[in-house]
């Protein structure tokens, strides 16, 4: 008779019906990992304007040449900017940017085209148009991840100096630059007959098509935001359009402010709190914070229960959340408006004198006014009659600190404020909701030293009440 044997019981009860084995604590522990903020926008490039190949184009010639004319205002200089796409497959395109700016210095040059989220002008309450220290260095970053090509940046500081040739690409792992590398040229004066600029140049996947929300259109509007430009562009075609300077005249530099107290939130008033150098209330407030003076000082002191003279180490979170109540029941004295440099009605006329072949002009500038403690501008143009299609919807050219706006027109606020107009009144035909129908052009500018995007690819300006006011 065979002999049977009866396995031993497991002391592991089996998974319970309608489950399945599942990871532990330690091994998800293990696989857990920080990301990069590269990696991260490496991944979603959309959030950044590069959404398809098309749009791509267009973002990295805007990102270049904000970048260029910001440089070039900065020290002072007429832009005159060169834009040349030279199309090398269907879908392949280089790129190449200059500038007669005053250049980048050697070590910065790693840091501003090889790393996210650094620049000069996060920390800076002043109008520029780059905001986030993004931009060129994320064109750089698709431009690899699309061809697997480096970025070539060559920049001069100066006549008597070398120009720096660098070619480098983007650690995404660790947002940082890694040099492939570098040559230095000491008499090339070639590029830069100022004696001073940079050029970049970017190999990316793309798509050139002509019209609107083209790299074309982008240009023109930049021209006309800023006359005192000039710039050179030469099309994949390699046709070379000119876009001559309409006024010989820089506009006036943008002085940088403090932030204003009723434009902060509460956790960042605790930070400056805490990494404020003043030992007392009452010199925190004056010194960190624009229109502050000692008697408002004391107005938020003695609103919170506190005085001028406490020390900044007793001030805890229930204290803070006091003072921060207290800041938004005094009245405070708007900000100043000399952090904003509005386009002004005489560059805004030359500007759609130059680009806009219609018969009647006008420009008005508003006001300074202010949002959630943020000073802004609103500056209108328009354009009627001439060669302008009579039988079309009318145009709206939408600008944010002086960059023009070309996608997602319906979700930003100046769109809207044109919509809601009674165009009736002038004897111009509107349907409920749409544009006018006409030969009409509306040129809409917003100045500010912190625009209110609705996303970070900067294309359309978030819908305040404040904003659509004006």
């Amino acid at each position: 008779m065979p002999t049977t044997v009866t396995p031993p019981r497991s002391s592991k009860k089996p998974p319970a019906k309608g489950t399945r084995g599942r990871a532990t604590a330690e091994q998800m522990a293990s696989r857990q990992r920080e990301i990069s903020v590269s990696e991260f926008f490496a991944k979603n490039g959309h959030l950044l304007g590069f959404d398809n190949p098309r749009k791509a184009l267009l973002t990295t010639v805007k990102e270049a040449v904000d970048n260029a004319l910001d440089a070039c205002e900065e020290g002072g200089i007429l832009p005159d900017i060169a834009v040349e796409l030279l199309q090398l497959e269907e879908t392949r395109f280089k790129v190449t940017i200059r500038d007669n700016g005053p250049g980048i210095v050697r070590k910065q040059i790693e840091n501003i085209f090889g790393k996210l989220l650094y620049g000069s002008k996060f920390h800076r309450m002043k109008m520029s148009r780059g905001q986030q220290g993004i931009g060129i260095s994320a064109a750089g970053m698709y431009g690899l991840m699309t061809t697997g090509q480096p970025v070539l940046i060559i920049s001069k500081t100066g006549r008597r100096r070398p120009a720096h040739e660098v070619i480098l690409k983007m650690d995404t792992a660790r947002n940082r630059a890694e040099v492939i590398s570098e040559t230095e040229h000491p008499e090339d004066d070639a590029l830069f007959q100022e004696g001073h600029g940079t050029q970049v140049t970017i190999e990316l996947e793309g798509r050139y098509q002509k019209g609107r929300a083209s790299v074309d259109e982008y240009l023109e509007q930049t021209a006309i935001a800023n006359p005192h430009a000039r710039f050179t562009y030469v099309n994949p075609g390699n046709e070379t359009i000119d876009f001559p300077r309409a006024v010989d005249e820089l506009p006036p530099e943008a002085k940088e402010i403090k932030p204003h107290p009723k434009g902060i939130e509460l956790g960042t008033l605790i930070q400056m709190l805490e990494r404020t150098e003043k030992t007392q209330l009452g010199a925190f407030f004056k010194d960190e914070f624009c229109r502050v003076g000692p008697r408002v000082a004391k107005e938020i002191c003695a609103l919170a229960d506190l005085t001028d003279r406490t020390w900044i180490k007793q001030v805890g979170h229930a204290e803070a959340e006091s003072l921060y109540k207290a800041i938004q029941s005094v009245r405070i004295m708007a900000p100043p408006t000399d952090c904003l440099v509005p386009i002004g009605t005489k560059a805004m006329l030359a500007g759609l004198l130059k680009e806009v072949k219609a018969e009647f002009f006008a420009a008005s500038s508003r006001p300074a006014a202010v949002y959630r403690g943020n000073p802004f501008q609103i500056e209108v143009g328009i354009a009627y009659g001439g060669d302008l299609p009579g039988d079309e919807l009318g145009r709206v050219i939408r600008f944010a600190n002086r960059v023009p706006l070309l996608y997602q027109q319906s979700a930003c606020c100046s769109f809207k404020a044109v919509v809601e107009a009674g165009w009736r009144n002038y004897g111009l035909q509107q349907a409920r909701g749409s544009l006018p129908s006409g030969p009409v052009v509306v040129m809409i500018h917003m100045a500010s030293t912190w625009v209110p995007f609705t996303s970070e690819s900067k294309e359309a300006i978030a819908d305040y009440d404040e904003i659509r006011k004006e």
